[in-house]
């Protein structure tokens, strides 16, 4: 069996970077877009929450239970992600839980020593179910980017910027 620590380090210390970003934006923030049409603040940090829930419904629907709502449904009868009309300030919630389900996956796949269902034959995670761990986290990376960018756009001093950047030091240490 791979030894998996470092990467749960890895991904508990992602955790620790969205949630540090999460408290460090304000309401007005939330608010904040590019001014040429593209995501606001809210609309990226709801993807990369909405991210987990979508590929566990597709990877490992036990697995994505307690992040839906069955008593909701979308278009396709599908239960709706719990956290779809909540207030961003309910994100950090979002994303803890969904930490929480991509671990659990993960640990049941690689202890069935299976892969990840495939319904849509796209060969997810099929290597090792890990991947999706590692994908979670560079995939957080990039939206992160793209809201400090944002977050500078709207107004932010350069003190500011520098005072976000302290996450750094939450995977250096």
């Amino acid at each position: 069996m791979t030894d998996l620590s470092l990467l749960h380090e890895s991904f508990a210390r992602n955790g620790r970077v969205n949630a540090f970003l999460l408290n460090a934006l304000t309401d007005a923030d939330f608010a904040l877009s590019g001014g040429r049409g593209g995501w606001t603040v809210e609309q990226h940090l709801r993807h990369m929450a909405r991210f987990r829930v979508g590929w566990l419904w597709n990877l490992s629907r036990a697995h994505a239970g307690p992040l839906l709502d069955p008593a909701r449904k979308d278009a396709d009868g599908d239960p709706e992600w719990r956290w779809q009309d909540s207030p961003p300030h309910e994100l950090a919630a979002a994303f803890a839980a969904g930490d929480t389900a991509a671990l659990k996956a993960v640990q049941d796949a690689l202890d069935g020593n299976r892969a990840f269902d495939d319904p849509w034959g796209e060969g997810a995670y099929q290597t090792n179910p890990a991947h999706f761990l590692q994908h979670t986290i560079v995939h957080d990376s990039h939206h992160r980017g793209q809201v400090l960018a944002l977050l500078r756009m709207g107004g932010r001093t350069a003190q500011d910027m520098d005072a976000l950047d302290a996450h750094w030091a939450i995977w250096r240490a």
